[in-house]
């Protein structure tokens, strides 16, 4: 089968021409003596008019049907502005019905009432609706915009390998069982950390790789068990030096994809300010809305409840003031507002002020005095119709509630600036460690190959909560894009950073002895950094579903309903393995 042009790529100047077109059926109209069918391939759709001695061909076609019809190209008396085509029609002088469809059991129009479950079973026949090629044919020049920027750079791209040895220090593993060496195990990576590390000491300086990762772990709508990484790595540079490569990519990809001019630099903050202005160390910087400490006006309270938290060292009264607001919100919403705190994020109350015609009302008018409402209306710039929201509780409580309330708010408020809007951050000097509960000791809170700061070392194992590290993230609109880190190269101080996490040397060489065993012999100072590329396709498709931009993506629960994956293998298959299957007694 042969055709001359592409469907959606006609135009007004392709009037006059003789064309063979190939395509599906995606709308049929029968006028009687007329038959319009509107032809789509991958480009768009074009309509073809079949008169009357044509028409009996294509009685019996119904849509998805896949026609190659030869005509010429006509401009057309009613023009449709809103089809790309729309200024010609292809009047048809012959058809070849190429391949007949059943009814389609999915919806493949662009507002589709079919459920994400039904097209996800079908997933072959929603890749045909025009958002998700649009989608996927994004993602692709994404990753060819990677490619040359960093082959500019002088990146190499260097395949690691899907078979890896198991080192579970974070999320779970995905495990392969070996069919030579029974008892043993593959696992896929989360990762190719330590892989790319080994680049670096071998000499490549500059790696990069599109990579495959795979993480066993609860699912979002913005996270599935494999995904990809636009993955760097780069020996003899600082943050300064990564941080400016990744700008220039992320310049370079959104001019091309989208044809916008991002900031010359992207915003910087440290871990700990960042926690403190936004509650979040992912924030949307689109909108405003800063929690406000207003511990220090409540120094000589005699309000108990904020007395108790002034006295504690670990204690914050932190508030969010919202414009034009108070209206918003009567009661009963304002109630809704303290479940969503309590039970969310372990928040013992939810305090409130508006302000009208000057006054003050709210939940805690009556215990403030006259000189702590006036402190607290000069701090936050109160005017009428502001609503301010307050919680005084352990600090990190009340940043990470009044984070949560301020992005909540912020959608249902309007705050959020529609259309296009990207707004970077860099979340730099990340804790070290963080404590599990769990585990009952501190683990690595980025991964342990993480360079601690320098002036931090002292602390590793005299105040572990302190030590601040050397990884970084990039946020885009609220979404973490990137995580990375300066790495360790130094031996010894690889050896303190397992201690300090409980990870005895015989231990650590179990799992990573070919690695440590590798940093002996002239490790360069390196560090790179992990891009999300579906998280970065989503937000540039302007979708909040990261299976919108996912060839054959899974469910929430991690199932395949297309292929019904995971499933049975036969006893055979197990057998050869060694393995034997012991069922949950839930199942």
């Amino acid at each position: 089968m042969k055709r001359t042009h592409e469907n959606g790529t006609l135009r007004a100047a392709n009037a006059g021409e003789k064309v063979t077109l190939i395509g599906w059926v995606a709308k049929r109209r029968n006028l009687g003596s007329l038959v319009f069918i509107d032809l789509r391939d991958r480009s768009g759709i074009v309509q073809v008019t079949f008169d009357e001695t044509m028409a009996e061909k294509v009685k019996d076609v119904r849509n998805e049907y896949i026609l190659q019809v030869t005509g010429t190209v006509q401009l057309r008396k009613d023009a449709n502005p809103k089809m790309a085509t729309g200024e010609i029609e292809v009047h048809a002088e012959d058809v070849v019905i190429v391949n007949s469809s059943d009814v389609l059991p999915i919806d493949l129009s662009e507002n589709s009432t079919t459920n994400e479950d039904t097209r996800l079973k079908y997933r072959y026949l929603d890749l045909r609706r025009a958002t998700i090629q649009k989608n996927l044919i994004l993602r692709h020049k994404i990753c060819m915009v990677a490619r040359r920027v960093l082959d500019q750079e002088g990146f190499i791209e260097i395949e690691t390998p899907i078979l890896a040895k198991s080192t579970p220090e974070g999320a779970r593993d995905y495990l392969v069982p070996s069919r030579i060496y029974n008892g043993h195990f593959w696992a896929l990576p989360q990762s190719p950390q330590i892989y790319k590390q080994l680049c670096m000491i071998g000499g490549m300086e500059k790696y990069f790789q599109i990579a495959r990762c795979f993480r066993d772990e609860d699912l979002r709508a913005d996270r599935q068990p494999e995904f990809t990484q636009i993955d760097i790595e780069m020996s003899f540079g600082d943050e300064d030096t990564i941080f400016g490569i990744v700008e220039n990519l992320m310049k370079n990809i959104f001019k091309e994809t989208k044809n916008y001019d991002l900031e010359d630099h992207f915003v910087r903050l440290p871990w700990e300010e960042c926690m403190r202005r936004y509650g979040s160390d992912k924030p949307d910087l689109r909108f405003g809305n800063e929690i406000q400490d207003i511990t220090d006006l409540f120094k000589n309270t005699e309000f108990a409840v904020f007395k108790n938290v002034v006295e504690d060292t670990r204690g914050m009264i932190g508030a969010l003031k919202f414009e034009n607001a108070q209206d918003k919100y009567s009661r009963k919403g304002l109630d809704k507002l303290q479940e969503f705190v309590k039970h969310g994020f372990k928040a013992k109350a939810l305090a409130y002020l508006k302000m009208a015609n000057g006054e003050l009302s709210g939940s805690i008018v009556k215990p403030l005095s006259e000189e702590e409402k006036n402190a607290v209306v000069e701090r936050l710039d109160m005017k009428d119709g502001d609503l301010v929201l307050i919680i005084a509780d352990n600090n990190r409580i009340v940043e990470s509630s009044l984070g949560a309330l301020r992005v909540k708010l912020a959608h249902e408020l309007d705050l959020i600036p529609t259309g296009e809007c990207y707004k970077f951050l860099w979340v730099t000097d990340f804790p070290m460690f963080e404590y599990s509960e769990e585990e009952n000791r501190w683990v690595a809170a980025h991964h342990p190959f993480t360079a601690p700061k320098e002036e931090d070392i002292d602390k590793l194992f005299s105040d572990p909560e302190h030590v601040s590290s050397r990884a970084y993230d990039l946020v885009l609109n609220g979404y973490e894009l990137l995580s990375g880190s300066i790495r360790i190269h130094d031996q010894d101080l690889q050896e303190k950073v397992f201690e300090a996490i409980g990870l005895s040397m015989e231990k650590a060489k179990e799992r990573f002895g070919f690695f440590l065993d590798a940093f002996k012999f002239g490790t360069p100072p390196h560090g790179g950094v992990g891009i999300g590329l579906e998280r970065l396709t989503m937000v540039l498709a302007g979708t909040d579903n990261i299976r919108d931009v996912v060839a054959f993506p899974t469910t929430n629960s991690s199932l395949d309903l297309m292929s019904d994956a995971p499933g049975n293998v036969d006893p055979e298959q197990l057998s050869v393995l060694g393995i034997e299957v012991s069922k949950k007694d839930s199942e």
